[in-house]
């Protein structure tokens, strides 16, 4: 859906990729046992009206349940903001994504795009075809978000809350307002279409925009296996000794990192450890990143891994791979 253009408007793409926002249960009182990526990114945009000086343009690059979002579309997601961010007549991005795996999406794109222009990802806990779906005022608030002048980097929009890409973590399973910022608080909150900004916008990476933007369509990406293991009480080295056994001999897709989940301030089981120092010691990458909601690991000077600082695990996880890369 693209609205006419003229020199004094500016456009916000609204990228779909299905999820709960585009949704469809049997009932309208059903919010669980939905289908997600049933609706068409046009369609949910059909009754929202632009902000003043603004063209709503959408485009489907997926349709699927986030839970089975791979790297695939992911690419395909970054190179579709790089394009039409590099549009001078496009204010910003908006992305519809389900909520489960949000926040992996957008640090992958906080990771590898550098624009001064917002990417806004935003979601719903409720179906489309809920009695009270939240996804119209999530879409809405994006898009208010997108349009804002001097607003950059990746966020996350939901039930009125701006979240930063590297803070952002669902953290309920079931209630609309599902989001944390955890120790850093949120970006900001929308009120009534207008942004109300707590802390600076995301800022883009010193190091530029990703090498894997610069490649041609079609070629081949190898994305390097990282594994995320937990340490936990009664944990043992025995998933790490067979993924290295795995590795020596001769897998197509060996593990190259291992993430850890860490309990409080980035301690392991000493079994876990042990196995952990062996992968490292045999090449394999390893970062340990804490389990806790909130905090992050405060480094010791004895530490014979590395930490992910605040990183949650599925974030840890999508640094090392590109660091890998």
């Amino acid at each position: 859906m693209v609205n006419s253009l003229s020199p004094s408007l500016r456009r916000v793409v609204v990228l779909g990729t299905g999820g709960t926002i585009a949704g469809r249960a049997a009932s309208g009182g059903d919010n669980i046992g939905y289908t997600a990526g049933q609706v068409a990114v046009a369609d949910l945009l059909g009754d929202i009206d632009a902000p003043e000086g603004v063209v709503l343009e959408a485009e489907q690059v997926a349709q699927l349940d986030s839970k089975d979002m791979g790297f695939d579309v992911w690419l395909q997601l970054a190179r579709r903001c790089a394009l039409f961010l590099s549009d001078p007549d496009v204010a910003g991005v908006v992305i519809t994504h389900g909520t489960d795996t949000i926040e992996e999406t957008a640090f992958f794109l906080q990771a590898v795009l550098a624009t001064g222009k917002p990417v806004v990802l935003t979601c719903a806990m409720r179906p489309a075809s809920s009695l009270s779906p939240d996804g119209p005022q999530n879409v809405r608030d994006a898009i208010a978000v997108a349009a804002t002048p001097g607003a950059q980097g990746v966020t996350v929009v939901c039930a009125g809350s701006i979240h930063g890409a590297l803070d952002v973590q669902k953290v309920h399973t079931y209630r609309p307002d599902a989001f944390s910022s955890g120790d850093a608080g949120p970006v900001g909150y929308v009120e009534e279409g207008d942004v109300r900004l707590l802390r600076t916008w995301p800022s883009s990476p010193a190091s530029g925009p990703s090498k894997i933007l610069a490649m041609k369509a079609g070629e081949a990406l190898r994305w390097p296996r990282v594994e995320i293991v937990t340490s936990h009480a009664g944990a043992s080295g025995a998933i790490v000794d067979l993924l290295l056994q795995e590795r020596a001999a001769g897998v197509a897709e060996p593990v190259r990192g291992l993430v850890l989940a860490a309990t409080g301030n980035g301690t392991v089981h000493y079994a876990l450890e042990a196995a952990a120092l062996r992968a490292q010691d045999a090449g394999v990458a390893v970062l340990r990143a804490t389990r806790c909601a909130n905090g992050r690991i405060l480094p010791k000077a004895d530490d014979r891994l590395r930490d992910a600082g605040a990183l949650t695990p599925v974030k840890a996880r999508i640094a090392l791979m590109l660091e890998l890369l």
